[in-house]
């Protein structure tokens, strides 16, 4: 389980988030969303352990891999294929040790050991699996990387976290570069991922399709709903409502005891009572109303 625990990062003197607190389940997949500029990004910064928040920690359990898509995209001479394969770095070290050991028996019996238990025989098939399904035929994974542009590149970058299979997969708008066969490919790759992702995501279609859980930033705070994006909307909308309700049904109540002391802290024989119901009055905290997104407007003048 990831625990976002009060977390407050305050950036050029604005407060991105504000005590944003979260439990997240174990191997959920979980649509992280807001409107742009509310903190999204950030919040998966400070996760990932890039950015160091004012207040707050991040608990995950001992010993998790985390795994973060950087904005830059790989370069140089290496190929597709190379590149994936290296991103298992306990793999490569195993390789590469077990090519120098001659001598250590136990130590090459451990090594060999150890290769069998991560499966490392059938990485390259599996890298080839998820640079096919990105998109890259036979020929593109084994050409150099400086041969392809920035996003063929970005999709290399992808491919590597995929096959590193860390504990906490996450994934920063996942489908910026790919075509709608290689995001279909992605959606069913993470509907089967064993582990925990939070990815966000403004397409609703991938969130529908991938995600369990919607983990909403909004105003610096997180609340966490159980399906998909539409799941998400239906119950935010009956909680909008239940507000509206509460709102509605305090704001009675609060003119109701308005009105009392108005007429009565006057008179002797109620000015008591009158005294009571002004320190109720005082006592009634507000509830906050849910306040919708702001939305673009257009406001073309009339010629």
């Amino acid at each position: 389980m990831l625990n976002v625990n009060d977390i407050t990062v305050r950036l050029g003197g604005r407060t991105i988030l504000d005590g944003a607190t979260a439990q997240l389940p174990p191997r959920g997949r979980i649509g992280l969303i807001g409107r742009n500029g509310a903190g999204k990004s950030t919040l998966v910064r400070v996760i990932a352990k890039m950015l160091e928040p004012d207040t707050g920690s991040i608990d995950m359990p001992r010993g998790s891999r985390l795994g973060y898509i950087a904005h830059e995209a790989p370069g140089g001479s290496a190929t597709p294929f190379e590149t994936v394969l290296a991103a298992d770095l306990e793999r490569a070290a195993l390789m590469e040790e077990s090519e120098r050991e001659h001598e250590d028996m136990h130590r090459i019996a451990e090594i060999h050991e150890r290769l069998i238990a991560i499966d490392a025989h059938s990485a390259p098939s599996r890298a080839a699996r998820i640079l096919s399904g990105l998109g890259f035929d036979e020929e593109a994974q084994h050409r150099p990387l400086e041969s392809f542009s920035g996003g063929w590149r970005m999709r290399v970058a992808l491919a590597s976290l995929l096959f590193s299979a860390p504990d906490l997969l996450l994934l920063d708008e996942p489908s910026n570069h790919l075509d709608l066969e290689a995001v279909m490919w992605l959606e069913d790759f993470l509907q089967s991922y064993p582990a925990t992702i939070l990815l966000v995501s403004h397409e609703r279609d991938f969130l529908n399709n991938v995600v369990d859980h919607i983990l909403h930033l909004e105003r610096g705070k997180l609340t966490l709903y159980a399906g998909g994006y539409d799941a998400f909307e239906r119950q935010r909308a009956e909680r909008q409502a239940q507000i509206a309700a509460a709102r509605a049904k305090q704001q009675a109540q609060r003119e109701k005891l308005q009105d009392y002391v108005a007429r009565n802290s006057a008179r002797a024989s109620t000015a008591k009572q009158a005294q009571s119901r002004a320190k109720a009055l005082a006592r009634m905290q507000p509830i906050a109303e849910l306040v919708d997104d702001p939305s673009l407007s257009f406001d073309f003048p009339k010629p």
